[in-house]
């Protein structure tokens, strides 16, 4: 078992952006496993899931540049990099998205258990932050962000209107940027 390098993120990603491959490398030791947990939950193919893991890491030495601070956290704009792969992947591919689907405790523990994977979600605070949302909030942040809706289907599934899901999602994000500071 390798031990993984943490370094402040500020300084992990200035050596990214400077095109350091141990940057990279110290990245995918550190959030590799937390991000094909949330591929693998969308795709529901280990094989699959870790192709687009690759692809992902690929899109992000490429777009690296393009991450902003101000505008979110590291693990945030990795996260919404590897869902939004993991959807395109599944509606080229036409999974069917919609399936029971656990909580997000759940499902990261299901896929921790069958796989013997170790996330690095808990060592950021992700868990704890997203229980702090008024349970509406977080079952909206569950369905968009963790288990690839778009805001139609978490509108259709959750019955209720498309607007009231952009709301309490615009709400749900506010919130997020409240408990983060």
């Amino acid at each position: 078992m390798s031990v993984k390098t943490i370094i402040p993120e500020q300084e992990l990603v200035a050596s990214l952006k400077s095109g350091d491959q141990k940057a990279m490398a110290i990245l995918y030791d550190n959030y590799s496993a937390a991000l094909l947990g949330v591929i693998y939950r969308i795709i529901d193919d280990r094989e699959a899931a870790e192709d687009i893991l690759q692809e992902v890491f690929v899109k992000i030495w490429k777009s690296i540049a393009s991450y902003d601070n101000t505008k979110g956290k590291l693990f945030t704009w990795l996260i919404n990099i590897a869902r939004n792969a993991a959807i395109d992947s599944t509606r080229a591919k036409n999974y069917n998205v919609k399936k029971q689907i656990q909580s997000i405790d759940n499902s990261v523990r299901s896929v921790n258990r069958q796989y013997n994977v170790t996330t690095q979600i808990d060592h950021i605070g992700l868990k704890a932050i997203v229980e702090k949302l008024r349970p509406e909030y977080r079952v909206l942040v569950d369905k968009l962000y963790f288990e690839g809706y778009t805001q139609e289907e978490a509108a259709e599934e959750l019955d209720i209107p498309l607007g009231t899901v952009k709301t309490r999602i615009r709400a749900a994000i506010n919130q997020l940027r409240e408990v983060m500071k």
